[in-house]
């Protein structure tokens, strides 16, 4: 629980800031611990947003965590301990009141004695990825903590740098897509019923392509509530069912691993995601086992996640995991099942899952560039093809009247 407080510390400055606690007895004892004398003190109810949502955990971007983990990193490595790089890092966040607490909520769980991954573990303010929590807890027994901090960071900061690439990417042609959605939206919903009236004292046929778009701007103009009411229902009603429902999200996300190209792009993707973080936990020293666990627990796509979490309970049961994703219903890019097989062979499973996730990050970025390429040309065709098919219907009735 969290409890704001108003209090006066050892220096006579006045506080107002949060406090983690189990119970308002523990917070008080917190906060004379810390020399800190309270003239008011309350538990911080949750807002209506929070109790929407489905943890009241604050999600810290990955950018932010591999600044931390970075900055730790460079504290530890200079001889400063734990303790005291999180109070100089607390410094930093003055004005991000969550991850100042997170780090106050740590510091005091270390002066009480616990260990960093223990902290990391207990505090209740910031969600972090469970890979992570793993990586802290076996570096520290192996007393390699700054060195999997410094991983940690990299690998996160690749992740955001990636994220951003493919976002930034398909800006341009969702931007595309929707203006021309709406362009033509709007002109059978208004341009093209103001033109039929001029048809209609014409006594002759009107073209077939003539009759097809007066029939939809009619359709459009009339239903046009309608229409958007459904759109609106119907990607609420997604979001909600993706979320809520395995079985629905399952089929969502193997329907997109069978699109041609996009399909290819999101199986490489995840592939380069397990094989990248499942290299930094392998050289942490987290078992194996817990690796696949871990690693896959990081995917999007809850097909290629199963597959490995079955896997994993086959490597248990004594199985190579090149055996197990073999034998597994699911099939995946045979070259990264024989990279495992030839890693496990070799002993060197660690080396051979780093340069598969460079691989599998450098072919999705030429498949991207490619598909983005193409992309561009084929929506200005589609927006240019549809507005001119409109305005060429539009005029053919002009043109024959001439004729006769």
């Amino acid at each position: 629980m969290i409890f704001k407080y108003k209090g006066i510390n050892q220096e006579g400055k006045k506080l107002s800031d949060s406090v983690e606690a189990n119970s308002l007895d523990e917070a008080k004892s917190k906060l004379k611990s810390q020399g800190i004398i309270y003239q008011s003190i309350k538990e911080d109810s949750p807002s209506f947003f929070q109790n929407l949502s489905f943890s009241s955990k604050y999600k810290i971007p990955p950018k932010e965590l591999a600044a931390l983990s970075r900055e730790l990193s460079m504290y530890i490595r200079s001889g400063i301990s734990i303790v005291s790089a999180l109070k100089i890092v607390q410094t930093h966040y003055e004005k991000n009141k969550k991850m100042k607490l997170f780090l106050t909520t740590v510091s005091t769980h270390l002066d009480e004695g616990q260990n960093f991954y223990t902290a990391l573990d207990l505090q209740t303010i910031v969600e972090l990825p469970p890979f992570y929590k793993e990586s802290i807890k076996v570096s520290e027994s192996g007393g390699i903590l700054d060195e999997v901090l410094l991983e940690l960071s990299r690998f996160l900061k690749e992740q955001d740098r990636i994220h951003k690439e493919i976002k930034g990417a398909f800006a341009y042609p969702s931007f595309m897509i929707v203006i021309s959605l709406v362009m033509i939206a709007f002109m059978l919903t208004f341009v093209v019923p103001q033109i039929t009236g001029i048809f209609e004292s014409m006594d002759q046929e009107l073209p077939a392509p003539t009759q097809f778009v007066i029939a939809a701007g009619e359709f459009f103009s009339n239903n046009f509530r309608l229409l958007l009411g459904i759109i609106f229902f119907s990607v609420a009603l997604f979001v909600f069912l993706k979320k809520k429902v395995y079985s629905f999200a399952y089929a969502v996300d193997k329907f997109m691993l069978r699109l041609p190209l996009f399909g290819t792009i999101i199986l490489k993707s995840e592939l380069a995601r397990f094989s990248y973080i499942a290299s930094l936990l392998t050289r942490s020293g987290v078992p194996f086992v817990q690796t696949i666990n871990l690693s896959a627990n990081i995917l999007n796509n809850r097909v290629i996640k199963e597959l490995f979490l079955d896997s994993s309970k086959k490597v248990v049961e004594g199985k190579l995991l090149s055996k197990a994703l073999q034998e597994h219903p699911t099939k995946i890019d045979n070259a990264f099942i024989q990279s495992i097989a030839l890693g496990e062979e070799t002993s060197q499973v660690e080396s051979v899952l780093t340069n598969v996730s460079e691989l599998y990050f450098e072919e999705n970025r030429d498949k991207i560039s490619l598909l983005l390429t193409l992309l561009e040309p084929a929506l200005m065709l589609f927006v240019g093809g549809s507005i001119g098919f409109i305005v060429s219907a539009m005029l053919l009735p002009i043109f024959s009247m001439s004729i006769h």
